[in-house]
């Protein structure tokens, strides 16, 4: 028996086939946004001291790292503070592409801490980073105004030309 991941809808005159795949996007904008909505609240809790640290053990590098952060005072609250809030948008559907270009620094120090400090804890940082490069596929018309070459800004302040 073969599975077919199309749905027949019936709209207007015609048979119109949707697929499932359309599905895909918000799948894994909900996914990511949980991650990081929960890892955001979380590290917050941590650091209030609602939830106690973790008993792990991490290697000497990561500790030192991780311990550095802690000391200047307001790195770990900015980090868990942004997680929540870029989790909060994806949840909610609201400034996705924001979101992902917010969080796509974090994603790839994620990814830099376990490939340099701790290899054991990878696999989250990869399902991560696999989900922002999807999302930033499939939100990719949003991004190309942001990745043109030359730039020019708005000459004054009732310059409408480039609005809309």
């Amino acid at each position: 028996m073969e599975t077919d991941t199309f749905v027949q809808t019936h709209k207007g005159d015609g048979l119109k086939r949707k697929s499932f795949a359309r599905h895909l996007p918000t799948a894994g904008r909900i996914v990511m946004g949980f991650i990081f909505f929960a890892s955001g609240t979380f590290g917050l809790l941590t650091l209030l001291g609602v939830v106690p640290q973790p008993s792990t053990p991490m290697p000497a590098g990561a500790a030192a790292f991780a311990g550095a952060l802690a000391k200047t005072g307001y790195m770990m609250p900015l980090i868990s503070g942004t997680q929540a809030i870029v989790g909060i948008l994806l949840l909610s559907n609201r400034f996705v592409p924001l979101a992902l270009a917010v969080i796509a620094p974090m994603i790839i120090n994620i990814l830099a801490f376990h490939a340099f400090l701790a290899p054991s804890g990878a696999g989250p940082g990869v399902v991560v980073a696999a989900l922002e490069l999807y999302l930033a596929w499939a939100y990719r018309k949003e991004f190309r105004p942001m990745l043109t070459m030359r730039a020019e800004p708005v000459s004054g302040a009732n310059d409408t030309s480039r609005v809309g």
